[in-house]
């Protein structure tokens, strides 16, 4: 196997394809990591200012998910 192409991409370097795949990673990892702290920020805030329950670490995923659908915007590359 060389390294300047792969079969079915030829004019993309191969090591392309393990640097998409660790920025993926990344980004899964980071979503991941973000929930847990807004699972923590969530379980040690609300349920003492407002008296409302704790949540769970999914629950906390989901909202996650819904803020940056609701207030992240699109985003637009270039120019």
């Amino acid at each position: 196997m060389d390294f300047i192409g792969h079969q079915a991409f030829p004019g993309i370097p191969f090591f392309a394809f393990g640097g998409i795949l660790m920025v993926l990673l990344g980004i899964v990892a980071l979503l991941l990591v973000l929930a847990f702290l807004l699972n923590w920020l969530w379980n040690i805030t609300i349920p003492q200012v407002f008296g409302l329950k704790e949540i769970t670490y999914w629950q906390a995923f989901r909202l996650l998910i819904i803020a940056g659908l609701l207030f992240g915007g699109p985003v637009y590359f270039g120019n």
